[in-house]
């Protein structure tokens, strides 16, 4: 389980939601997005061995979310210079409360 994680969220005119992070070990499997609004945050399951947790979670952000099946992840490499970060992975997760 990774706590704490830098993250950041975009949201389109549609009101999809892409969530923006610096890419795990493994490869995503079966990925689901488990939020908890009461707590203000969700916890992002990239497969059976890893968990990235999210906390403090704007609240428009977890409006958007509610009501959502999927939700769009988007892995980038970190990278010193932000420019040369590269898309590792993107996928979907599911979306459950």
């Amino acid at each position: 389980m990774v706590d704490n994680a830098m993250y950041d969220f975009v949201v389109n005119d549609e009101d999809e939601v892409m969530l923006l992070l610096y890419a795990g070990n493994t490869e995503p499997e079966n990925a689901r997005f488990v939020i908890d609004i009461q707590e203000n945050k969700a916890e992002l399951y990239r497969n059976e061995a890893e968990c990235v947790v999210l906390e403090n979670i704007p609240d428009d952000i977890f409006d958007s979310l509610v009501d959502a099946d999927k939700l769009l992840v988007c892995e980038i490499s970190n990278t010193e210079n932000d420019e040369d970060s590269e898309i590792v992975f993107a996928y979907e997760a599911d979306i459950e409360d």
